[in-house]
């Protein structure tokens, strides 16, 4: 009995390092990252290992401890430097770090250390509407004001400048004239919980290609 107890353990850990590890940053709620880690729990090749975020009392830390997901929080001069962050990254053998309403500018030390394994979702069609400051409501409010026909999400590769990186899916919806700026949210979230795990999925099975 005690060397099968050893022996399910000795499987449980090399499974663990034969599984491709997902860490999501973020800085708010975590709707996205929930919505990921759950697309991912009964995964038998990807998992969601870590999530990590800039702010103590962000949502998604309380929902990674319900989704059993280990969390942690860096102050802003770690986000600067980087080393503290690589080193947690090396510690749970992360593959691909995903970005879920994460606010920070990602260190050029984990860019360098993670070429092509950082990937970001963007409320809006870029090129247009990206660029620092432009996030969340700012977002769809700049959509509606210009009398966009259109709007919807880009998941993109990130690089030194925001919202730069090449562009690996985009997807549009309509934005009609009655639209307010909740109205188009509503509908980029929709886009943004359908696809960006099925993109994860595919950017971690090689099934992918850059736009």
């Amino acid at each position: 009995m005690q060397c099968f107890a050893h022996f399910s353990l000795f499987c449980a850990s090399n499974l663990r390092v034969m599984k491709k590890n997902i860490a999501i940053f973020a800085s708010g709620s975590g709707s996205n990252a929930e919505n990921i880690i759950r697309y991912f729990q009964k995964n038998d090749s990807v998992q969601v290992s870590l999530v990590l975020s800039n702010k103590s009392d962000a949502y998604v830390l309380e929902r990674a401890h319900r989704l059993g997901v280990p969390s942690n929080v860096f102050p802003k001069e770690d986000w600067i430097a980087g080393d503290e962050i690589l080193a947690i990254l090396q510690e749970y053998r992360i593959d691909l770090v995903v970005l879920a309403g994460f606010l920070v500018r990602v260190p050029d030390l984990l860019l360098h250390a993670y070429p092509d394994k950082i990937i970001n979702i963007h409320p809006a069609l870029l090129p247009k509407y990206g660029g620092k400051g432009m996030y969340g409501d700012r977002v769809h409010e700049a959509v509606v004001a210009a009398g966009e026909k259109e709007s919807g999400i880009t998941i993109h590769y990130i690089n030194e400048h925001y919202d730069e990186g090449n562009t690996i899916f985009q997807v549009t919806c309509p934005v009609l004239p009655t639209d307010s700026p909740d109205d188009v949210a509503k509908k980029v979230h929709a886009l943004e919980y359908e696809h960006y795990p099925k993109i994860i999925n595919q950017i971690l099975s090689n099934k992918y290609y850059v736009l």
